[in-house]
């Protein structure tokens, strides 16, 4: 008998996996409703959705091992990064999907975001003062006019699927439309900054590789506070505050 495996939970939404189905139940229709429109249009490897019964999306397991793990080194090899980095452009080269991004906030918008979030951390004592202000800095180059693309939102290492250097399958696709090219660059190898060359190299176009570092201290900042809130934690090896104090050592 196949059990029942808990891969993450929390107060908006979980995922269970049984044998070779996972189970989606999410509070949130929308986030459901964006994620099977996104995976029938993305032009990359995307799970089969077996049922939809709300609130529960019940999709097929895809083959091969997830391409990293936040606070783990990766195992895969370059070429697979690099597969992975070809992936994500050909994502971002189709036509952008009808529905507005989920995340549709301006530089200015975010601006603010990212000051009221800095504000919280310092004055709760999550983080130094001094990290936040240079982090602050640093995420400064992510606030500024893009265009939109087709983009994935929420594209960490693991939800990219490889079987030896092959992609096999980008799975969580609730973020899914237009959004910031430089956004899933930055979400793809946060906390494996030193993957980002053979990202890029799939990717194959001249990327702005301050952009990914800024994204790299505005995700941290923006989340640190949440995984908190909701039973993670940042501040373990290689996670959220390493890639801060990270960008900030090097800014």
């Amino acid at each position: 008998m196949d059990e029942v495996e808990v891969v993450v939970a929390h107060s908006e939404r979980a995922t269970l996996r049984v044998g070779d189905v996972f189970l989606k139940v999410d509070a949130d229709q929308a986030r459901i409703e964006a994620e099977v429109k996104a995976m029938a249009l993305a032009p990359v490897p995307t799970p089969r959705v077996l049922w939809r019964k709300p609130p529960v999306l019940a999709i097929a397991a895809v083959p091969g091992t997830a391409l990293g793990h936040l606070g783990q080194p990766s195992t895969a090899s370059p070429a697979a990064w690099a597969a992975a980095g070809a992936a994500v452009r050909k994502l971002h080269d189709a036509p952008l999907p009808p529905w507005p991004g989920r995340r549709r906030q301006g530089p200015d918008e975010l601006a603010a975001e990212l000051d009221g979030e800095c504000e919280l951390l310092v004055a709760n004592g999550v983080l130094p003062a001094d990290l936040v202000t240079r982090s602050r800095q640093v995420a400064e180059a992510a606030l500024r006019p893009w265009t939109p693309v087709f983009a994935h939102g929420d594209l960490q290492a693991d939800h990219v699927f490889v079987d030896g250097d092959e992609v096999t399958g980008i799975i969580d696709w609730s973020e899914g439309g237009p959004g910031d090219a430089l956004f899933d660059l930055a979400t793809l190898t946060i906390g494996h900054q030193e993957r980002l060359s053979d990202v890029v190299a799939g990717y194959g176009t001249d990327v702005d590789l301050d952009g990914i570092r800024a994204w790299w201290s505005m995700r941290s900042l923006l989340g640190v506070r949440w995984l908190v809130e909701h039973g993670f934690d940042p501040f373990a090896p290689g996670c959220e505050v390493d890639v801060l104090k990270a960008c900030a050592n090097s800014w």
